[in-house]
């Protein structure tokens, strides 16, 4: 199997562990130079980003991916920044 981890079932505990999701690409938005992509699977949704400073060649190819896109993305979860966190 590909994935480590299903899209709806990353938690707080899983910070700083290396995982892998498949989905699809259900949104992509590009805000202040940094890539944010909803990545979808049939048990919910994670929101990954794409930093240019921590990987040029992959902000560039995040660049690419367009709704319906099916990836497999592998990297560390981190936590929302300070003051950003959703209700």
């Amino acid at each position: 199997m590909l994935r480590t981890h299903t899209c709806g079932e990353l938690t707080i505990s899983n910070i700083n562990q290396t995982v892998t999701l498949c989905g699809w690409l259900q949104r992509s938005r590009d805000l202040g130079g940094m890539t944010f992509i909803d990545l979808r699977d049939r048990y919910g949704v994670t929101q990954v980003v794409f930093d240019p400073a921590k990987g040029k060649e992959f902000y560039d190819t995040a660049g690419q991916l367009r709704p319906e896109y099916v990836v497999a993305i592998q990297g560390i979860v981190s936590p929302r920044p300070e003051g950003t966190l959703n209700p």
